[in-house]
């Protein structure tokens, strides 16, 4: 899923980020509005890794979001 979907979604999509990194806080997801450099920076934050992690896991965890779209829309089909 592209960074701009996410963004516009960001309230549905809280609740999965919050599974895949639990140190963020209610007041960070708040906050956050689905832009992956403030998320990439909150990640970095919380866990204290590097930006270069940090951008690795959004990415894969965009990518499972839309895998999960897929699958999610194939099975209506």
């Amino acid at each position: 899923m592209n960074w701009d979907q996410i963004e516009g979604k960001w309230k549905q999509f809280t609740g999965s980020a919050r599974e895949r990194w639990g140190k963020l806080t209610d007041d960070d997801m708040q906050t956050l509005t689905g832009q992956k450099d403030h998320l990439v920076g909150k990640i970095q934050e919380r866990y204290g890794i590097a930006k270069a992690e940090a951008e690795k896991q959004a990415d894969e965890w965009s990518a499972a979001l839309k895998e999960a779209e897929h699958e999610s829309a194939a099975g209506r089909l």
